[in-house]
């Protein structure tokens, strides 16, 4: 196993290269650099001469082939260094950690609930199927996966912000905190954070909570018909042992293949509803450095996503191994 997993992290590690040796390529390439665009919105009056602009350009590294600053940049990576945000003229490792906390509060509560509503309501369908109360929960789900996560966000924020406003169930519109939330001891800032963080895990969650139930369902209603459920069934065993102990054990791998994959939206974020919640996370981060052509905290971003997407198939491969005994890796 020692050696199999060796194989998955050199490949993953020359996978990782190739990821950002073609982003990097692909951000330096398009239309406009950081400074030709703050001097497309700045004052005409101030407009910079092309020698300073020039200047310019070897302090930031922008007046080499995109290629050989590819490589100054993995150079700095080696030693820890991801180099200075050019829009914010603060590090990026700082930038990222002042924003991974946000996103993490929200979508690590977001996958949590899902998961844990999901496989009970999973269950609970297999075992009613065909029953009306087994229908109307499925046309539920069906109804919540297909609507868009910024359809329901703008409907919440009218009915719980505008509606609501002046009663104890009005909610707040945008942010993460309230003002004064510096004066506030630590469980009123507890929960002041709570009250902001209900709307926004509320869009997070249902789309998954959805889509994962129907996950298990489906598994399980293929593994109950095998034939050593049929056994099971004629030995005595009592029903509800026969659904977790042997059918929902045995739909685990695809599922531990799910939550593996599901690592990276930990720190992803969402670029829509982050900004229609005015949440400081981590998509709306990505998005406003691609417009403002901020290198190197898109590089930043990119290699932390690319990292965890390889880091989740390596934990799912991992966790075959743990919850199916007949998989080895010898």
């Amino acid at each position: 196993m020692i050696n199999y997993f060796i194989r998955r992290t050199l490949i993953g590690f020359i996978t990782l290269l190739c990821i950002t040796f073609i982003i990097f390529g692909l951000i330096r390439n398009m239309p406009g650099t950081p400074l030709t665009l703050d001097m497309a919105e700045s004052d005409p009056s101030k407009q910079i001469s092309d020698a300073d602009l020039k200047r310019l350009e070897r302090i930031y590294g922008l007046d080499k082939p995109w290629y050989i600053s590819y490589f100054q940049w993995l150079g700095n990576l080696a030693q820890l260094d991801m180099g200075q945000s050019i829009a914010r003229k603060v590090p990026v490792t700082r930038l990222i950690g002042q924003r991974i906390g946000p996103t993490f509060l929200l979508s690590a509560t977001s996958l949590l609930l899902a998961y844990l509503l999901s496989i009970p309501i999973g269950l609970y369908s297999t075992v009613r199927g065909g029953k009306w109360d087994e229908r109307a929960i499925s046309v539920m789900l069906y109804m919540l996966y297909s609507i868009p996560s910024y359809v329901t966000a703008l409907i919440l924020l009218f009915f719980f912000a505008v509606t609501l406003q002046d009663t104890v169930f009005a909610l707040p519109l945008q942010g993460i905190v309230s003002d004064g939330y510096q004066q506030m001891s630590y469980w009123e800032k507890v929960r002041d954070v709570t009250w902001h963080m209900i709307l926004p895990v509320i869009c997070f969650t249902y789309g998954g909570l959805a889509y994962y139930s129907r996950f298990i369902r489906s598994n399980m209603e293929e593994v109950i018909r095998q034939d050593y459920i049929r056994t099971a069934k004629a030995k005595g065993v009592p029903f509800w042992r026969i659904i977790l102990h042997h059918a929902f054990r045995n739909t685990m791998i695809p599922f531990v293949t799910m939550i593996g994959l599901t690592l990276p939206a930990l720190l992803s974020g969402s670029v829509i509803l982050e900004s229609i919640f005015g949440w400081p996370g981590m998509g709306q981060l990505f998005l406003e450095s691609i417009v403002q052509r901020d290198y190197p905290t898109v590089m930043g971003i990119t290699l932390m996503f690319s990292f965890l997407t390889l880091l989740g198939q390596l934990l799912a491969d991992f966790l075959y191994a743990v919850v199916d005994p007949r998989v080895t890796y010898q």
